[in-house]
């Protein structure tokens, strides 16, 4: 595998580890009363459009040249950063 392969499949897991993290998240928020339901609903369609934003993205890297590589990676670590640290955040407010 080069290191390229090696990065996307690193992407790839932390990624599909935060989403799974996600729905045990959903699960617990449903628990919560009502007033706080609708507002964990309304976090997690946000955690959900980050998700997609950063899966879209480990695509367009997957697809990215040799010469617009580097900055792709500094998008997608951009992007994964945003989305755990919202996905953290979220979590401590549970």
């Amino acid at each position: 595998m080069s290191k390229r392969d090696d990065y996307i499949e690193k992407m790839k897991l932390q990624l599909d580890e935060v989403n799974a993290k996600m729905g045990e998240l959903e699960a617990k928020a449903k628990e919560a009363k009502a007033d706080a339901r609708a507002k964990y609903a309304d976090e997690m369609a946000k955690l959900r459009e980050q998700s997609q934003l950063a899966l879209t993205k480990l695509d367009e890297l997957k697809a990215a040249g040799e010469d617009s590589w580097d900055a792709m990676v500094a998008e997608m670590e951009k992007i994964r950063d945003a989305f755990i640290h919202s996905f953290k955040y979220f979590k401590s407010q549970i």
